[in-house]
């Protein structure tokens, strides 16, 4: 198992009355901005821990902090347990968000030696549904360049990340697959799996 890590809205169509139509464009645009910028900062933050001089620990817990603020945590852990959460009890639900939020921040800081003298360069971005998609290129010595689209939700009020696609690859319905396949294997224990995440995240530790 790897552990961790709808699209709506109708496009406009038809003629609009003159006045209505610049408004409604320039707040698509006004959301790709916000988007833009979000993804901007977050990646400036994110790169500034990744090839800053501070101690594991304190790189964990700064990178923890970022993800809580410009991550929609709880949002993906549910998407990525997809019907088993319905099935869940409340506190089998309490207990897998806060295994999967460990598991996330575990992840990530395992591999933050890798990409020691990375860049992330923004783009372009582009509405889509009731989100935001904005394109990065994002580069560290000795590979290839690497085209990721994180997906912004929320980008004209409060934008949160809630899917990072790399390469054409989305890394929340990865997740959502192989939770699904352990579970099957695990006749839908949701148990296991939190047991499974939590001996995961201490081996990684």
């Amino acid at each position: 198992m790897k552990p961790m890590l709808d699209r709506r809205h109708c496009l406009i169509a038809g003629l609009l009355v003159a006045g209505t139509a610049l408004p409604v464009s320039r707040v698509f645009a006004q959301a790709v901005e916000k988007a833009s910028a979000f993804v901007q900062q977050t990646g400036d933050k994110l790169v500034g821990i990744v090839n800053g001089a501070q101690s594991a620990v304190d790189k964990r817990r700064a990178l923890t902090q970022i993800l809580e603020v410009a991550v929609d945590v709880d949002g993906i852990a549910r998407f990525c347990l997809g019907r088993f959460w319905r099935q869940a009890t409340p506190d089998q639900q309490k207990r897998y968000l806060a295994a999967f939020h460990e598991v996330l921040v575990t992840n990530i800081s395992s591999k933050l030696g890798e990409y020691k003298g990375v860049k992330m360069t923004v783009q372009h971005a582009r509405p889509q549904d009731d989100e935001a998609i904005v394109t990065t290129v994002v580069e560290r010595p000795n590979n290839p360049p690497t085209n990721v689209d994180w997906v912004i939700e929320q980008p004209a009020a409060a934008p949160r990340i809630i899917d990072v696609i790399a390469e054409g690859t989305s890394l929340r319905l990865t997740q959502r697959q192989d939770y699904a396949s352990y579970l099957t294997r695990n006749n839908n224990n949701v148990d296991a799996l939190i047991e499974a995440m939590k001996q995961q995240t201490a081996q990684s530790g």
